[in-house]
């Protein structure tokens, strides 16, 4: 180790950024390694390079402990104070003492051999780390961009893009679109999704299958979008085969469709080949969520849609010819569609649709002559109006329901009284299962007696003695540790059984 090393390192320093103290650092950790391994024994060695003149000293230290410690479980590493003592005398536990060492003979002319070639791979090293790093700095502001670069090579995992600049991006195989050939020197487009920050390998990952890169590259096709003029609120894509984009003028004067698709189809014909060929269907964007998933369903033609706003879906109905289409292979369309609105959509025939709003309506009136006592003329008055629960019936303003032809004032005040009647018989049941199923009875294996000796102690209910720990049971007449342990998991069981059924 001389002078030259530190002029290679404040070289390096200086041309990739890499402090000259981390460089110095590094070689002096490999160098004691080094050191170990040319010893052949297993001891504690501290090297400290000089760094005015590049001189380097190895010194061969201990860790102390007490004089009565039992600690102590390598003997060469290892020194207590008494000893350690002898060899510096500020010696203190927790501390080191150390002592010079030479080698000689052929293990220094090894060691002199092994620490040239330290010195390079450590400088190689910490430069590559370096480069690395500033990768991670130049690109994590990009995530979420598209970008290209050079097929630097393709494996069974995936593609190496040359990004320029020391940069390596990778696309993994699930993340390139299905049957694409792609080829080493072939420019490519891909969307940076993450960047990490790795000791080896890839660390900027990218996508040709996310729908935020099909966002990206009509982004890079149609100039309004980046003008603002128009908006693209989502995308869904079957990658390499479908796709649908909702879309979204904020100028009146401006199609949105139309100025996706291009002259003569130009603009999204050029987004199709740069993902394989993948078609794309082009969604208007409108505020009303029944239209807007009637356009997601393009081409199919829907004859009637019914929304179930509490299960967030909506059953379509197509014609009978026209179901195949509407739903596309293999359910292609319809998952699109559902995808791209956010609605879970349940597509069906004219027919099963009828019949299926046939059977809803029957049970509806059925639910409102028993929960009412009312006749079937008045269940099918309510159900033709679109009331579907009592707690509408109970609580709709007044006059809603006097605006039906068929109810006058006294129908109307009779069946919200007896509507408000049910709702507060449910209530009340509901109230009495509840304290049924707080009652400390209900454990299983409580008995009256027990029940009274906890009550006393503060503990009248079941989640009382589930939020109990054994040892808060110890001292109660007649229970020992495992018949408290199985007292308090007998009371959390209904707890267990919640979470199940909330997973299910």
């Amino acid at each position: 180790m001389n002078k030259q090393i530190l002029e290679v390192v404040e070289a390096v320093s200086n041309e990739k950024g890499v402090a000259e103290v981390i460089i110095l650092e590094a070689l002096e950790s490999a160098l004691a390694s080094a050191t170990r391994k040319t010893v052949g024994e297993d001891i504690d060695v501290r090297v400290a390079i000089n760094r005015k003149t590049g001189e380097w000293d190895t010194f061969r230290r201990w860790k102390v402990f007490a004089d009565d410690s039992r600690e102590l479980e390598v003997p060469d590493r290892e020194l207590r104070l008494e000893d350690a003592l002898d060899i510096d005398k500020t010696a203190e536990v927790g501390g080191f003492v150390e002592e010079p060492m030479k080698l000689e003979g052929e293990k220094a002319a090894r060691l002199g051999r092994i620490a040239a070639q330290t010195a390079k791979q450590v400088i190689v090293q910490k430069v590559r780390e370096a480069e690395r790093a500033q990768v991670v700095d130049e690109f994590k502001e990009r995530v979420g961009s598209l970008m290209s670069g050079i097929v630097k090579r393709v494996d069974r995992n995936g593609v190496y893009i040359d990004l320029g600049g020391n940069a390596e991006g990778f696309v993994p195989r699930e993340n390139m679109i299905p049957r694409e050939v792609v080829r080493s020197q072939d420019r490519i487009k891909a969307y940076l999704r993450e960047v990490r920050s790795e000791i080896r390998g890839p660390q900027l990952f990218f996508s040709r299958t996310a729908p935020e890169f099909l966002i990206e590259l009509f982004k890079l096709e149609v100039p309004e979008v980046g003008q603002g003029l128009i908006q693209i609120l989502g995308a869904a894509r079957d990658a390499g085969v479908r796709a649908k984009i909702a879309v979204k003028s904020n100028d009146p004067r401006i199609d949105p469709v139309g100025a996706c698709v291009g002259m003569r189809g130009s603009r999204v014909q050029a987004v199709s080949n740069e993902i394989a060929g993948e078609r794309v269907d082009i969604i208007p964007w409108v505020d009303n969520v029944a239209q807007f998933v009637i356009n997601a369903m393009q081409p199919a033609e829907v004859v009637s849609i019914v929304v179930d706003e509490d299960s967030h879906s909506m059953d379509i109905a197509v014609t009978e010819e026209r179901l195949s289409m509407a739903i596309g292979r293999g359910g292609q369309n319809v998952r699109l569609a559902s995808e791209l609105t956010g609605w879970k959509l349940n597509v069906m025939s004219e027919k099963t649709a009828e019949e299926k709003s046939e059977s809803e309506s029957n049970a509806l009136r059925e639910m409102f002559k028993n929960s009412l006592d009312v006749d079937e003329d008045v269940a099918g008055v309510l159900v033709q109006e679109g009331f579907s629960t009592i707690e509408e019936i109970a609580y709709v303003p007044t006059g809603e329901l006097l605006g039906i032809a068929e109810f006058d004032e006294d129908i109307v005040k009779e069946l919200r009284n007896r509507a408000r009647d049910v709702l507060l018989t449910q209530a009340i049941a509901s109230e009495e299962q509840a304290d049924d199923d707080q009652n400390l009875l209900a454990v299983e294996g409580m008995t009256s007696e027990l029940a009274q000796v906890l009550a006393g102690r503060g503990v009248h209910t079941r989640d009382d003695l589930a939020d109990l720990a054994v040892d808060d049971l110890d001292g109660v007449p007649g229970i020992d540790p495992e018949k408290a342990g199985a007292l308090i998991m007998a009371a959390r069981a209904h707890l267990f059984q919640n979470d199940e059924q909330a997973q299910a």
